[in-house]
């Protein structure tokens, strides 16, 4: 069987466990996230953990025209809707990505009005900012006073990126512009070329120094979609192409025989997780695609496809994930002690991935 057979099997099985998985956040059914907050149900619908996996499906529909995917997005946004949505921080603007594509494609208004309600309450001044001007990355659980995290890029600058593309607000992506050269700045390290996960303006400085293998790889996914998103100067895309390039170098150094990474990217005693390895392989395939990235480079995301498709099971399930990760504030422990479970960003990570093979 050729690997492109087995490839589109994998995307199958990956739709199977989907649903399952979509709204399966052990955190929230411990009490953890959303404890004692108004309304606390629908948190539990609408988190980044589906932001990120409703973004993926959106990606497979776009990529494959299958109505029965189209289906699954509407039914969700519907259902979410009409119950009503959770307060705004920056991982509950994750869902609003996925949703502003839909209202493009779909031409509906009524998903239109929420994306414009939701970013106009980012862009506005209803999330608190850095010093710098810098997103804080409030969550639903913690305030996270003058903190700067890599997350904050794909679960709300992007969204924020595209509502400008949509709509046709040059104010919107010049702030999208911005916020993603500020988090460059103040997380991507000179030396190493790695990301740090946080930058805290309160001591200056980045709390455990860990190089988080899902926090870089949002920073690989994210840079390929903003120049994909927003127009940006020739200068400015050189820019982020030797971001890119840096960052994927250093990588490639620490990708394990298995081709995996470790979910501290440096630390061979930390254990291997798989949605960073399917977010960095899907990063640099979307890089090369777009020419921000050598060609050269290919051979590290394929070296991640076999474990990549080593990690769905046979019910569609993406195994070795890690599951929700605050800042790791003292020690880099911390991140090794995160339990592994699935998650719906595993499974959008992996079907990003896939995807960008054909």
């Amino acid at each position: 069987m050729i690997i492109m057979d087995i490839i589109d099997q994998k995307l199958d099985l990956l739709i199977k466990g989907f649903l399952p998985v979509l709204c399966a956040d052990p955190d929230f059914d411990k009490g953890v996230l959303a404890s004692g907050i108004e309304n606390r149900e629908r948190y539990k619908y609408w988190e980044w953990t589906q932001g990120v996996g409703l973004f993926g499906l959106w990606k497979l529909y776009e990529k494959t025209g299958k109505k029965e995917y189209l289906d699954i997005l509407t039914n969700y946004y519907d259902q979410r809707i009409k119950e009503g949505l959770p307060g705004k921080n920056v991982n509950t603007m994750a869902p609003i990505l996925a949703l502003s594509f839909l209202a493009e494609h779909l031409k509906r208004q009524d998903y239109m009005d929420v994306c414009i309600e939701w970013v106009e309450w980012l862009y506005n001044g209803g999330l608190e900012k850095t010093k710098e001007g810098g997103y804080q990355h409030r969550t639903t659980d913690d305030f996270n006073d003058q903190e700067l995290w890599d997350d904050t890029l794909m679960m709300s600058v992007l969204p924020l990126a595209n509502m400008g593309r949509i709509l046709g607000r040059k104010e919107y992506m010049d702030e999208a512009e911005y916020q993603l050269l500020l988090h460059i700045e103040h997380l991507a390290d000179p030396i190493t070329g790695l990301w740090y996960h946080g930058y805290t303006f309160k001591g200056n400085h980045h709390f455990a120094e860990a190089f988080w293998g899902r926090g870089n790889s949002w920073a690989t996914i994210a840079m390929p979609l903003f120049v994909e998103t927003i127009p940006l100067s020739p200068a400015v895309k050189r820019y982020v192409s030797t971001v890119i390039t840096r960052q994927v170098e250093a990588i490639a150094k620490y990708q394990d025989k298995s081709g995996y990474w470790h979910t501290l990217i440096d630390h061979e005693d930390s254990y291997l997780e798989s949605s960073c390895t399917c977010g960095f392989g899907y990063g640099i395939l979307k890089s090369i695609h777009m020419g921000l990235l050598d060609e050269k480079y290919k051979a590290v995301a394929d070296k991640a496809l076999p474990a990549a498709l080593n990690a769905i099971d046979e019910n569609g399930i993406v195994q070795m994930c890690s599951g929700g990760t605050p800042m790791g504030r003292e020690s880099q422990d911390f991140y090794r002690n995160i339990p592994v479970h699935p998650m719906p960003y595993g499974q959008a990570m992996a079907m990003l991935f896939l995807i960008e093979q054909k």
